[in-house]
């Protein structure tokens, strides 16, 4: 269900309200994405969560950036937004996508993306490689030749400030990543398109708690880590993956002439999952996401 706790104007609610209407057996890129787990509870459970118009302003901004790229004059070689669909298996699924740009002459298939620095100042870019692989081999399938990858990347949030100040900042507030192709890279997508297809129709047949968890990396896991610290400094010296490297760690840094006299301490700091717990629409369905938050 859709809501406007902020009492937004209309015209606002009709550009980001709205339900997506599925295709039975037709499943999206961004759903071969993620998880089989979530795919299939979007599905079964459309309409009963509870999201705010408020909190759907960046797909709106992302919206707007699409369509005026989309409306810019585009080459003889290229094309633009154009939706693909391609059958998998022969139990009639499909996997579906739509490519913001090709061009027949390099080969390349581009994406617009909007995101936060932080994703370009980390360089997490695995899904999007993976995505733009995902529509290489689609074109591929309909006898297109792709073979390259690219994103170009808008921040809303970058910083002219720390772009002068700061040196690992990305320098503007647009950013290119690309990638080359390779058959070994077409093959194993391939086989995993295909295990993600024979997954999610064996999980359309069971009940919700008897669902697959997502893998970690479509949770966003985290793990635990164990940060050593000084006092007063708010970043730690290191960060361990178990107490007794960190333990160790402390015990000879302590003894070195360069920390004489300053205290130091052990910091947990706990592993998440962060699509589940902040950007998952039905958390409250999934029978892992209940596990993890009953204590159990």
């Amino acid at each position: 269900m859709i809501t406007n706790k902020m009492n937004l104007p209309q015209p606002f609610v009709d550009a980001v309200g709205g339900e997506h209407k599925y295709t039975p057996k037709r499943y999206s890129v961004t759903d071969v994405l993620g998880g089989t787990c979530e795919a299939v509870l979007k599905r079964r459970h459309q309409g009963e969560g509870e999201e705010d118009v408020a909190d759907r302003i960046w797909a709106l901004f992302g919206t707007a950036v699409h369509k005026v790229l989309q409306n810019a004059k585009s080459t003889e070689s290229q094309l633009q937004e154009n939706w693909l669909s391609i059958p998998i298996g022969d139990d009639g699924y499909e996997l579906s996508g739509i490519f913001d740009l090709y061009d027949d002459e390099t080969k390349t298939v581009t994406d617009w993306k909007t995101c936060s620095v932080w994703k370009v100042t980390f360089g997490d870019y695995e899904d999007w490689r993976r995505q733009a692989l995902m529509y290489c081999w689609m074109l591929r399938q309909l006898g297109i030749e792709a073979e390259h990858g690219e994103i170009v990347a808008i921040m809303r949030d970058h910083s002219m400030r720390k772009a002068k100040t700061e040196k690992d900042y990305p320098p503007h507030p647009v950013h290119r990543i690309s990638w080359d192709f390779t058959e070994e890279d077409f093959e194993t997508v391939e086989a995993d398109i295909a295990e993600w297809f024979a997954n999610v129709a064996h999980e359309e047949t069971v009940d919700d708690e008897f669902l697959e968890p997502c893998k970690p990396v479509q949770r966003w896991h985290r793990d635990d880590k164990w940060a050593v610290m000084r006092k007063g400094q708010k970043r730690a010296v290191k960060l361990f993956g178990s107490k007794d490297e960190a333990v160790g760690f402390m015990d000879w840094l302590a003894d070195q002439p360069s920390n004489k006299g300053k205290k130091l301490y052990i910091e947990e700091r706990p592993g998440e999952d962060t699509k589940c717990d902040s950007y998952c629409g039905v958390a409250e369905f999934c029978p892992f996401y209940r596990l993890k938050n009953s204590g159990a």
